[in-house]
This record gives C-alpha cells, structure tokens and sequence, in this order.
C-alpha cells in the first residue's frame, strides 16, 4: 500500500474512532458515508483485524485492537504533519506552536503572556484557541494542540501538568440578583458554583452561559449573579470569597512535544508565571 494512501486511511479511521459514527465522520472528512465505510474495511483488509464492531445501531464500538491503533495514528499523524510543516517552513526556521486555553486564562493572562512571548521567540508561529478546561485536555490529548493552559485541576493521564499562577474567584453582580450565571459543566469554574450553592444550600434559578464575556456584560447590565475570576470583575460589583475560592491555573504539554525551542518555551512561561 502507498504511504499516502495509507496516512489517508489512518485520518478516516482517526475520526471515525472519535466520532463513532460513519456518517457524522464523512461529514467532517467531506466524504460520503459509504467512502468512509469502504476505507476502514481497506484498512481493515490491510492490517487483517476487525477495528469496529457494526451492530446495527448509528453508534460503533471500537474493538481492543483499534483502542491501540487509535494511539499509535496520533503519533504517527502527529510526526507526518509535524514533517510536512517542517518541510514548508524549512526556509524561515519558522517553529509552530498551538495553544488552547480555557476562557479566564485566555482573555485575562494570555495576551500578557504573549506580550512577552511573541518578541522572546521571533522564530515561533503561534496560533490560539479558546475552549473550555476539558476541551483543552481533549485538544492536547488528540495531538491538536501542542500547550494548553486550564482552570480546573484535571486529572490528565499522559499529558504533563505544570501549576502556574493562583487565580482568586469572587461572588460578582448584586447580591440579591437572580438568576445565578453558570458556565456549563465542563468549565473550570462550574465546579466552584456547585460547591457555593451546596455550601450555602441556596436553589436559585440557574441561566447556563457558555461564555466568561458574555457574563460580564450581564452583570454590568445588572442581571443576576455569578462567581468568576476577580481577573475578570474589574468594574463589576463583587464580594471576596474565603480561602477555598483560591484556584490555580495549569499548563499543559502535548505528550511527545519535543524541539528545542518549544522546551525553551516551556521554561519561560513557568518562570514568567512565578513573577506574575
């Protein structure tokens, strides 16, 4: 089999691994369902072992086999783009680096983190995204971000974890304001609400808000109540919260990240942390 065709078959099985559906995968590889079927019983065929098991229903079960297969496809699809970008960028020496954070970290300490580390490493292209504490994990984890920088104390496997910076939260808008604003549950902050609710046995109506601005700007509006960074409530009417309201944010490192200037990245961000 042709080294193309076979990176092109690992790619439909990767998303098919991770969608566990046929369909929803040929929509994200712009592929037909069928195509996606014929290429994983090509790969199938090829390295004689069944990966999913189809028993009718719309959702697939991966087999022992393709759990194993799914981490040796990040690493090698991991090694070939990291080639490919090498490659095309082998004449500026030019160094990608992809960063997801989480909301606070994101919109609050990034941009002084980049203010320093755009000049300290002119051969550095960066790229940002912003996601939630678990969707940063889940980038890192699938090889789709090389650091990530959380809220939430996760438990994160192979994936290195650095503590950085302390964050303090606080009770932010008037305090007889309803509804509660609370992230969803896989925020960092989700955790914290939770537990002042419980602690306090407050049962207030509950406005879910997907996003750290949009909250601001309701609270600056007047409309209900909510806990979130003190980095965030400048502005904003907000109560101190006791000691257990203290959080840290975290770095994370993408399992095989090597080079070494991504390693002299690492470093400066953890010294810089200390001193912010």
């Amino acid at each position: 089999m042709e080294v193309i065709t076979l990176f092109k078959l690992l790619e439909t099985f990767r998303v098919v691994y991770e969608t566990r559906n046929f369909s929803k995968a040929g929509e994200i590889l712009f592929i037909s369902q069928p195509s996606v079927s014929s290429q994983i019983k090509q790969l199938e065929a090829e390295l004689k072992t069944t990966l999913f098991l189809r028993n009718g229903r719309k959702e697939i079960v991966a087999t022992p086999q393709a759990d194993l297969l799914y981490q040796g496809t990040l690493d090698l699809l991991e090694n070939w783009n990291g080639l490919l970008t090498e490659l095309s960028s082998e004449r500026d020496q030019t160094t990608v680096c992809r960063i997801a954070a989480s909301h606070t970290f994101a919109v609050y300490v990034l941009p002084q983190l980049m203010k320093e580390l755009v000049p300290k490493f002119p051969e550095v292209s960066f790229s940002l995204r912003m996601l939630n504490s678990m969707e940063v994990l889940d980038a890192i984890s699938k090889h789709e971000a090389d650091l990530g920088f959380i809220e939430k104390p996760l438990s994160t496997g192979n994936v290195q974890r650095f503590t950085l910076m302390e964050d303090q939260l606080v009770l932010a808008g008037k305090q007889d304001s309803t509804p509660w604003l609370v992230r969803e549950p896989s925020s960092g902050v989700y955790y914290y609400t939770k537990r002042y609710l419980e602690e306090n046995n407050l049962t207030p109506p509950l406005m879910e808000v997907h996003n750290n601005e949009v909250i601001r700007e309701l609270l600056k509006q007047g409309v209900g109540r909510s806990i979130l960074s003190k980095r965030a409530a400048e502005g904003i009417e907000y109560k101190e919260l006791p000691e257990g309201y203290r959080r840290n944010f975290y770095l994370l490192q993408r399992e095989g990240l090597d080079g070494e200037v991504l390693s002299r990245c690492i470093t400066f961000i953890l010294q810089w942390s200390r001193f912010s």
